[in-house]
């Protein structure tokens, strides 16, 4: 007997991030296998498809389109393939269109080099808005990082203003790291108090739900922590605004991951959809399970590896199919603090 369940459209690159996903939660009745224009390997080369295995795994339907189709990921050393464009991005939900199979109840988006594939991505989600507006836009704005407290972008400059005019105002949840959120907002972060701050300024442009996913803050615990922070804003049936703000604390892994921001994304919409007032609870699963397939992931590498070797790009390639019970039901090593 088949269950009904979530559907989804997601955008996939095999970089550490990808391209747009579209998620449902009720697949309609007399409808097709949803993979069209999924390649058969969940994670070809690298981590492409990344969100897609993990969002299934917890009981989505979803229809994949990948931003850029690459032999593997840029953490290797060479990569072929070619990106999508704005034009063939069109093309494809037009197809969606014209079958009627174009309803969802999330969209998840992630990497992308062009601008007029992400302002294509913010027309899109428009219109699945206009025609189900209880969809949840879930936007990882992937620009950059810090390396050794110097930030620094990895996708051309032009994505910002539209990532800031376009992107921020029609999205519901987004998870930037401390750099995207700097430059989203326009502010610096030293300080937890300014950290919330901006994330302040992120609601004010539209998204309900921020949690900036890694900081360099440092943390009571030492070095050897991580510090990420989430705020969520819910409104009560008089219309009044609450506001839950957390933070969590997360050890260190001494090893270049490509994929992460991926499966925090994924994870966050699927325990967002479970526990859509508890940011809490949300991020505690979400960040637990991402801490179950790293463990296994590092101790599997150094396994192939060889003692005192570094494991290579190949060798720590996440463990996702490994990590399948973790996913679905992770146990909770990390808490959320209440601030």
């Amino acid at each position: 007997m088949c269950s009904q369940r979530e559907r989804a459209w997601v955008t996939t690159a095999p970089v550490e991030s990808w391209g747009v996903v579209l998620v449902c939660t009720q697949a309609p009745p007399n409808t097709p296998s949803h993979y069209p224009h999924r390649p058969e390997r969940p994670y070809p080369g690298g981590q492409g498809a990344l969100p897609v295995c993990d969002i299934e795994v917890l009981g989505f339907e979803v229809d994949a389109v990948n931003s850029v189709q690459f032999s593997n990921h840029t953490g290797y050393s060479h990569w072929k393939g070619q990106v999508l464009n704005s034009d063939e991005l069109h093309e494809l939900y037009d197809g969606l269109k014209l079958n009627d199979v174009n309803k969802y109840d999330y969209v998840l988006t992630g990497y992308t080099r062009d601008k007029s594939f992400l302002a294509m991505v913010v027309d899109i989600v428009r219109e699945l808005k206009q025609q189900n507006p209880r969809l949840v836009y879930v936007c990882d704005p992937v620009m950059g990082d810090k390396w050794n407290g110097e930030g620094s972008m990895y996708v051309p400059e032009d994505l910002l203003p539209v990532y800031r005019e376009k992107v921020v105002p029609v999205a519901d949840i987004i998870t930037p790291n401390q750099f995207e959120a700097e430059l989203l907002s326009g502010r610096k972060i030293h300080s937890e108090e300014e950290a919330l701050a901006v994330m302040d300024v992120l609601h004010s442009m539209g998204p309900d739900t921020v949690v900036i996913t890694s900081s360099d803050l440092l943390s009571a615990r030492g070095s050897s922590y991580l510090i990420a922070l989430g705020s969520q804003r819910t409104r009560t049936p008089d219309g009044s605004v609450v506001t839950q703000r957390i933070r969590m604390e997360m050890r260190k892994v001494d090893a270049v991951f490509v994929g992460t921001g991926d499966l925090f994304a994924a994870m966050l919409l699927a325990w967002t959809h479970r526990h859509p007032n508890n940011l809490k609870v949300a991020c505690e699963k979400t960040v637990s399970a991402m801490h179950h397939v790293l463990q296994r992931t590092i101790k599997c590498a150094r396994a192939r590896a060889g003692e005192g070797l570094k494991p290579s790009p190949a060798q720590l390639e996440l463990r996702m199919v490994q990590s399948k019970k973790d996913i679905e039901n992770p146990e909770i090593v990390v808490q959320a603090t209440v601030l």
